[in-house]
């Protein structure tokens, strides 16, 4: 049986690409001088070219066919200077009241009427003694704000902006005026997050688990040092990349979060590999080349994987998803590269004297356990596997259950800027603000009533009609009466929530005026009704994702699906494989939810008081952790199926696959969590939730799903886990994971 299993393949293409993967690192580790000067050069390179003509990261996105979007539209072609992105320059004078530097005032608007990129500039002055007051100051006169309009989001100008803002209200600063900037101007100020910080600290951790697990100084060297040159390389390309296209604030520190961690782990993977291959006899170059063309697959097959899963964020059709997962998999591509490439060549360089500096037994994947003998801990540990499955499969499915109740009431929104920390000028604009105005008026809704089409006749009892639908709505602080612009085709108001922009308050009062109160306003007439501004363009965000999230998990797990069954040729398995990783991610989901929404340890991580979910921060996590989860499943897997096609026995394969793999799965594991967590430190909350919910969706998955559930299901499915129908069989293309005919 096992004869006729290692024939039905055939060597296929399979045995021509394992051959090239050989080739290819036995060329790389002959001719290592060549391969690391080439890496070097390229590194150097592209920074220099970084520095030369890479670009800027920003926030600035747009949502077309969005109501949002469209009322903007409509405010740009009737109110230029009501459109745009506005932001507050917030003023504080806590020893007296503004009245007393009206002169500093004026000449701070004046001055910020002629900054590059300014539309328009709205004092808190009243026009003339007799005019009535704008509401931009408080009642007790120690806070008010400047409306600033911009042509685009201040985010995108560049550095200069700031600086030009920072001249024009320097005669308030002068004066003893405290000045702050809120909303998207306030997000252009914030010091440059590099969290340089929480990479050292990653890094040192990864340093400590290579040394325990290798026992060799430089064995442990070698997966930080390629990791760390493919992430720098990944790094350059996406800031050429963001020169021509517009990425996220947060893509260079998600590229590196998941460059390093993939890279160290893949590194990992082959070194194991090849110091297994020289204590069995092989030479460096050959044990390379063998080394590449066995773990190597594997590698290049989960790495594909995950590229495919990030990917898959285009589904949503929202470029700014859709580009997060560009920049991810960027540093995904150069981490592949580097380990089928620059880690054979740091191999060969350094040849047998991979263990010369070692303080521990050398630590290799062993090749014991072939035909079921326990040879190990982990080998005797499968066989209990085997011997209860029931209860180990029960056991864990209980504990994911218990960690994934809160997902069950996750509220998707927007991160509003009072959970920054205090260091920051937009969370200090927030404060005033709602201490001088209430927690709403950070977040303005801007209503527009386009009467284009409306007979100049029916006009004013369209007002008349829309004042009063706007009176007494719930959860509105206040309401402005509806103004008409200058050429009269458009009203426009604008609505204060009783909340701050973050609640489920805010939201509601949102989607109640776009989609009860405006209408029922206008009805019976030709006018259209738009709700827009930031938060509204906030709130068509979040029900933007909220629709399409099902339709990417649809994908990604269909995608991977595929790629597993295509890999391993068992249809069971590949089902297996999905089901587990969508319970590890709804596990790490219910994590997530209980620290930041319901604040059960929020504040010790430095957030302010319990936040929404980010809205694209679930989409995000499944792409990325799907996709990483499949890492270990792959590696996992090739192991086991290897042994099963060589001994046809199905449980002995399973305890083999577990004692060969997870020394090392649990090192790599340790190591990818230990880079996410420090991430936990940034000061971006979005950064935060990304590194926690990865963190701990790594570690369950290589300790709950790898030892319990997976061992666990493939011994109940038996030798039916590689079952697959002949017909299927030969549409599939055939992919040789394991590299076994290298």
């Amino acid at each position: 049986m096992a004869a006729r299993r290692a024939t039905s393949a055939g060597p296929g293409p399979g045995s021509e690409r394992a051959g090239a993967l050989r080739r290819l690192g036995e060329w790389c580790a002959r001719r290592c001088v060549v391969v690391i000067i080439v890496w070097l050069v390229a590194l150097a390179g592209l920074h220099v070219l970084q520095n030369t003509f890479g670009g800027t990261y920003s926030d600035d996105f747009s949502l077309p066919g969005t109501r949002s979007n469209t009322g903007q539209q409509v405010l740009q072609k009737n109110a230029p200077a009501s459109s745009g992105t506005s932001a507050q320059v917030v003023m504080h004078d806590s020893k007296g009241q503004l009245t007393g530097v009206t002169d500093q005032i004026n000449q701070t608007v004046a001055a910020l009427q002629r900054v590059p990129h300014v539309t328009s500039v709205t004092s808190p002055l009243p026009a003339s003694a007799s005019a009535p007051p704008t509401g931009a100051i408080s009642k007790d006169g120690t806070i008010g704000y400047i409306t600033v309009r911009f042509d685009k989001n201040p985010t995108s100008i560049g550095e200069s902006l700031v600086g030009n803002v920072d001249g024009a209200v320097a005669s308030l600063r002068s004066a003893g005026i405290d000045v702050e900037y809120g909303g998207p101007l306030g997000e252009a100020a914030r010091p440059d997050t590099k969290d340089f910080t929480s990479e050292a600290i990653g890094f040192a951790v990864a340093v400590v688990v290579l040394l325990v697990g290798f026992g060799s100084v430089i064995a442990a060297g070698l997966p930080l040092v390629s990791a760390l040159i493919a992430v720098i390389v990944g790094l350059s390309c996406l800031s050429l990349l963001a020169a021509a296209s517009t990425f996220a604030s947060v893509s260079p520190t998600l590229a590196t979060m998941i460059g390093l961690g993939v890279g160290i782990d893949y590194a990992l993977f082959l070194i194991t590999r090849y110091r297994q291959l020289l204590m069995d006899g092989d030479d460096p170059p050959v044990a390379a080349g063998r080394a590449v063309a066995t773990s190597g697959r594997a590698v290049l097959v989960s790495g594909c994987t995950v590229i495919v899963a990030l990917l898959g964020l285009y589904v949503s059709r929202v470029s700014f998803i859709g580009k997060l997962g560009v920049a991810a998999g960027v540093t995904v591509v150069t981490a592949v590269l580097g380990a089928l490439t620059l880690v054979p060549a740091l191999l060969g360089l350094i040849g047998r004297r991979i263990d010369r500096f070692t303080f521990r037994k050398p630590v290799a994947e062993g090749t014991q356990g072939l035909e079921g003998e326990a040879q190990g801990g982990w080998h005797r540990y499968a066989q209990r596997v085997e011997r209860r499955p029931w209860w180990f499969l029960l056991g864990g499915v209980v504990v994911i259950a218990v960690l994934a109740i809160p997902l069950l009431s996750i509220r998707l929104g927007h991160i509003d800027d009072g959970a920054d920390p205090t260091s920051f000028t937009d969370r200090r604009a927030f404060d005033l603000i709602s201490e001088g105005f209430g927690p709403g008026a950070n977040g303005p809704l801007t209503i527009v009533v386009d009467q284009t089409d409306v007979p100049a006749a029916d006009r004013a009892a369209l007002a008349t009609s829309v004042q009063k639908a706007l009176t007494g709505v719930p959860g509105a602080a206040s309401i402005s009466p509806p103004q008409p612009t200058s050429n009269g085709q458009v009203l426009i108001s604008t609505a204060i929530s009783e909340v701050v922009p973050q609640a489920a308050g805010t939201t509601d009062l949102t989607n109640h005026l776009e989609d009860d109160v405006l209408p029922k306003a206008v009805s019976g007439t030709a006018a259209r009704t738009y709700l827009t501004g930031t938060t509204a363009a906030q709130v068509d965000f979040l029900d933007l994702i909220s629709a399409r999230l099902p339709l990417i998990i649809a994908v990604v797990v269909g995608l991977a699906f595929i790629i597993i069954l295509t890999v391993f040729r068992g249809l069971l398995v590949a089902l297996k494989a999905a089901v587990l990783n969508l319970l590890s991610i709804a596990a790490s989901y219910g994590v997530v939810v209980a620290v930041f929404q319901w604040g059960w340890g929020g504040p010790a991580l430095g957030v302010n008081g319990t936040v929404p979910i980010e809205s694209y921060v679930p989409m995000m996590m499944f792409a990325i952790v799907f996709g990483l989860s499949m890492d270990y499943e792959v590696f996992l897997l090739s192991r086991v199926h290897e042994a099963w096609e060589r001994t046809g026995d199905s449980k002995g394969s399973v305890a083999h696959g577990l004692e060969i793999t997870a020394r090392v799965i649990t090192c790599a594991a340790l190591i990818m969590v230990s880079v996410f967590a420090a991430f936990i430190l940034s000061d971006n909350i979005v950064i935060k939730m990304l590194g926690l919910g990865l963190s701990v969706s790594v570690l369950i998955d290589a300790t709950i799903v790898r030892l319990l559930l997976v061992p666990a299901v493939m011994t109940l499915l038996g030798r039916h886990a590689w079952w697959m129908p002949r017909w299927l069989d030969r549409v599939l293309p055939h992919v040789d994971a394991e590299g076994t005919t290298a």
